[in-house]
């Protein structure tokens, strides 16, 4: 790479984080600002080879403004960054490729799980992508230019943010793995502890993360169908290749949910059992209860004529009735419960 100029991650003026210019040298060259309008105004007359990929930040006040008066983007580009719809989905318009990627940001984790969306217009000579936050799949992407990655064209260049993005969704489902395995052992352990909120608010987030981040596959279909002129026949497969790899990490997603709901389903089960025995031994023991409390009522009663207040032996006898009663009373429970 370019050692000699700086990369700026909060943006410069125009609201550009970086650029690489690519297929003149072996490796990325990293450009400024100057520098990638210059190239931009000349673009027609460089090498067949040559491409720039340029970073911008949205939540920059200049951007759009220079996107505008230098960039030369379809205009569809300019709706998609103000459209209410955030599906994931890359079309075709006037030549380029206009893309909504959902992704998440730099520091997700699952229990946070925040996503934001990334915009690429793409044609054989530039790249542009913008974002309000920082992503994972985007800062992959620059780690690997950085590193020498061999990125032939334009629609490579999509190609590899597809594959990193795809990573990104291994690791985030390798880590739900994990911690449904840490939920099943727990289950069969006995430890049902918060483990089917735990699990609720895991198979929330992948359920979320599989509805912003699965592409739109009619949009899909018709530009593998009728991808533009300028992408040879190696990217169209390529391209092809990293969405089928990308549908696999989504299968595994679907598959990993109906894992969770069967554990939940479990864990229900085992939860609703404990409470019906904890409800049979608290009926059980009201029952035993119950002649004790029926004749103690009556006893107590503050009138004349309680029977057995002037015998000398009424407390036993009165003790004795209440024993009897509360042994037919017992009997009665366990005759049912071997009988059910």
């Amino acid at each position: 790479m370019n050692q000699t100029t700086p990369l700026d991650y909060g943006a410069d003026r125009s609201g550009m984080i970086w650029a690489f210019l690519f297929g003149r040298a072996s490796h990325a060259l990293l450009l400024d600002s100057k520098q990638v309008i210059a190239w931009l105004q000349s673009k027609d007359t460089h090498g067949e080879a040559e491409f720039v990929w340029l970073h911008f930040n949205l939540s920059h006040a200049a951007t759009e403004r220079w996107l505008h008066d230098h960039a030369d983007v379809a205009e569809e580009f300019h709706t998609a960054l103000h459209d209410g719809s955030r599906s994931t989905r890359i079309e075709l318009a006037d030549d380029t490729l206009v893309a909504v990627v959902n992704d998440v940001l730099h520091n997700f984790s699952l229990d946070s799980a925040e996503i934001a969306t990334l915009w690429l217009s793409v044609t054989r000579k530039v790249v542009i992508t913008a974002r309000r936050t920082p992503l994972k799949s985007i800062e992959r992407l620059r780690q690997a230019v950085e590193a020498g990655a061999a990125i032939h064209s334009s629609a490579a260049l999509l190609v590899h943010l597809l594959h990193d993005q795809g990573d990104v969704l291994v690791r985030i489902v390798r880590d739900a793995i994990i911690r449904v395995d840490r939920a099943e052992d727990n289950l069969l352990a006995g430890r049902l502890d918060q483990q089917r909120s735990h699990l609720g608010a895991l198979r929330r987030v992948l359920v979320r993360l599989q509805r912003l981040l699965a592409p739109e596959p009619a949009a899909l279909f018709r530009l593998l169908q009728r991808p533009p002129r300028w992408m040879d026949e190696r990217d169209v497969q390529e391209l092809r290749q990293a969405t089928e790899e990308f549908s696999v990490v989504l299968n595994d997603m679907s598959s990993l949910q109906e894992r969770i709901k069967l554990l939940q389903e479990e864990i229900a089960a085992q939860i609703n059992e404990k409470n019906s025995r904890s409800l049979f031994v608290l009926t059980i023991m009201t029952v035993l209860a119950l002649p004790i409390n029926i004749i103690a009522g009556l006893l107590g009663m503050n009138v004349g004529g309680v029977p057995l207040a002037e015998a000398p032996y009424g407390f036993w006898i009165v003790a004795g009735i209440v024993a009897t009663f509360t042994v037919v009373a017992c009997w009665i429970v366990v005759y049912k419960q071997k009988k059910n």
